[in-house]
């Protein structure tokens, strides 16, 4: 798939892959009860993505969005995290207007590879170097996360510390499959530089989803 905007439609429906409630486990709201919503689609194809099963839109059912708003209000959440996946390749106008209409917070987790859709309360920006962030996404990130497998990830993180807003919350999080190798050197990495943080992927450590 190319840079441009994939879509369905307007948003009324979307390739849904996974619904579910459970325990957010990585960056600043790590340990706050959400519910999940995970959208198919990806072509930024991370080396380590632990959701590759996400990424062909194709084998996951474009459901109803009006469905999907219905399903996270009977879960009785106050928060939605959006995730893929890559969510922006999707317009998320509709979902986001039918969950705040309805009192729950939004949150989204993305690479920023395709253009801003939706209205959020909170944006995790998690930008990759295959593909980019577009527009003015790192301008209006809450929060930084960059995936460490080796050092050299340590200038990219720096890279995008500087194009993101001063009150953006930075997170270092090791790769899960490298987290021996390179725990180390990201905790002498913060302690150099406090301005950085540690996300930790919590929820594998809880083996919940």
């Amino acid at each position: 798939m190319g840079k441009t905007q994939k879509s369905a439609g307007d948003g009324m429906k979307l390739p849904l892959v996974e619904e579910f409630h459970s325990i957010q486990g990585e960056g600043y709201h790590a340990g706050e009860a959400a519910w999940f919503i995970r959208l198919g689609g990806c072509d930024v194809g991370c080396s380590w993505c632990d959701s590759r099963f996400s990424w062909d839109p194709g084998i996951h059912p474009l459901v109803e969005t009006v469905d999907i708003i219905e399903h996270a209000v009977n879960s009785g959440t106050k928060s939605v995290v959006v995730t893929g996946g890559e969510p922006l390749m999707w317009n998320l106008d509709y979902l986001c207007e039918g969950l705040r209409k309805r009192g729950i917070s939004t949150f989204i987790e993305t690479s920023g590879s395709y253009p801003l859709t939706g209205k959020w309360d909170w944006i995790c920006l998690s930008p990759k170097k295959s593909m980019p962030p577009v527009g003015k996404i790192c301008l209006m990130a809450h929060e930084l996360k960059i995936i460490i497998e080796d050092k050299d990830d340590l200038e990219w993180a720096e890279k995008y510390r500087k194009l993101v807003g001063n009150g953006c919350i930075l997170f270092l999080q090791p790769e899960w499959s490298r987290f021996s190798a390179i725990i180390p050197e990201i905790i002498e990495y913060v302690k150099r530089n406090p301005y950085w943080k540690i996300s930790l992927q919590i929820h594998k450590y809880m083996h919940i989803p």
